[in-house]
């Protein structure tokens, strides 16, 4: 086949996901409360149900990339096991139990005239969502617009493909029990990286796609779109640890931080170091992160000879890996400084007991979650009390942080009169 009838015949696909999408969402924003939590209720056990299924789809796409030679890290995001599957279904439950914002009045006044005037929440309508290994993003995504109200066309990566089909099954096994249409989640079912591309340009159908993986996925996405966006880039976090701060507390938390599950986006990938406490506290930490790479600028390798060199590259990488960067600063100013350099504005944090360093830092750094004395690894939707989420909208516009139910909404305003006429 050439490139451009396989081109065409994808073009073809999205738009038709696209046209069955829109058709679903006019049924959808019309669903009650009740019909939503079954159909979110059903799908949770329908994943119980197929979880032998489910296991082995998710054994085939972990073989593939082992033998690609994909990091273990990667893999980790991408392996399901019989507890990851339970918390997918105890997360579509925990959805189900969430307040519906469809509806929710945001606001309302009257009018000298007689208006009553109310601005009401409302689904988006119809989303797209980009991301790349991760199979419970998927049963996430679908449920959390399934409950906001909005259809999705879910556009997973190629390594989790056979996953993803079974968890797309599931889903739609609880729309049809609900008596909802089973094309209010939909899968772009192949691992053609066109179909990305065709999916950003799919403006007639889809009112907004959130794209969540690296920057290769988030530049395409900002080179390709003609479809409203809310990025979800990358987690290069950082922790900035004052000279002021307490130096147990500080290890407790960077140990949580960077090694509680290093594949996650939340994880920190650099350490910014107050040179006043470098040579106390970096041995300590070389301890505290055994098994860790450490990687760090001169003055951090002087401090301890188990620090190995950082070059520039480290400081914008993403590792997703058991690897922290180290850059030993002269004090607020200059990490700030840093910080806006190189942090990819997901989750920057401090550790210090100054309440007024802390409260300048909380203001300066201009990103999605700011955290005082708290691991960056509480950057999640779950942790914030959201239920799932969505992604971590890194941008400035509509959304930022933890994307879940709320966030998932847009608003109209609902004007009620007796028959005024306008002078």
């Amino acid at each position: 086949m050439s490139n451009t009838s396989k081109n065409t015949d994808i073009e073809t696909m999205i738009t038709t996901l696209g046209k069955q999408a829109k058709a679903a969402a006019k049924v959808l924003a019309c669903a009650t409360t009740e019909q939503k939590n079954k159909a979110l209720t059903i799908a949770a056990n329908a994943l119980r149900e197929n979880m032998d299924a489910l296991l082995k789809a998710n054994a085939l796409d972990v073989l593939s990339v082992k033998k690609a030679g994909k990091a273990d890290s990667f893999v980790d995001r991408l392996e399901l096991n019989p507890e990851r599957v339970e918390g997918m279904a105890v997360a579509l439950e925990d959805i189900a139990k969430l307040a519906d914002p469809v509806g929710r009045v945001l606001a309302e006044f009257d009018r000298p005239n007689g208006l009553k005037i109310t601005r009401v929440a409302t689904p988006i309508g119809v989303i797209g969502m980009i991301y790349e290994s991760r199979p419970n993003v998927g049963a996430d995504a679908g449920a959390l617009c399934l409950k906001s109200g909005n259809t999705v066309i879910l556009r997973g990566g190629s390594e989790s493909l056979n996953s993803t089909r079974i968890i797309v099954e599931c889903m739609a096994t609880g729309l049809r029990a609900a008596g909802l249409p089973a094309n209010c989640i939909q899968l772009v079912d192949t691992d053609d990286r066109s179909a990305v591309a065709a999916l950003l340009r799919c403006a007639d159908y889809v009112d907004l796609v959130i794209p969540r993986g690296g920057r290769g996925l988030v530049e395409l996405v900002r080179n390709e779109a003609q479809v409203p966006t809310l990025l979800h880039l990358d987690g290069n976090n950082h922790i900035y640890v004052d000279k002021d701060a307490d130096l147990t507390k500080a290890l407790s938390i960077i140990k949580n931080a960077k090694l509680r599950r290093t594949g996650v986006c939340g994880a920190t990938e650099s350490l910014v170091l107050d040179q006043a406490i470098a040579k106390e506290f970096l041995p300590q930490l070389v301890d505290t992160l055994a098994g860790c790479e450490i990687r760090g600028d001169v003055a951090a390798q002087a401090c301890d000879p188990r620090i190995n060199v950082a070059t520039d590259a480290d400081w914008d990488t993403e590792y997703l890996d058991a690897i922290l960067s180290v850059k030993v600063v002269s004090g607020l100013d200059e990490a700030l400084d840093f910080i806006e350099e190189h942090s990819s504005k997901h989750t920057d944090a401090i550790i210090t007991e100054n309440a007024e360093i802390a409260e300048t830092f909380m203001r300066s750094v201009d990103s999605a979650v700011v955290m005082h004395n708290a691991s960056t690894q509480f950057a999640d939707g779950g942790e914030f009390g959201m239920g799932a989420e969505i992604g971590i909208a890194t941008g400035k516009v509509h959304a930022r942080g933890p994307v879940g139910l709320e966030q998932l909404t847009i608003f109209k305003y609902r004007v009620a009169g007796q028959g005024q006429t306008r002078p």
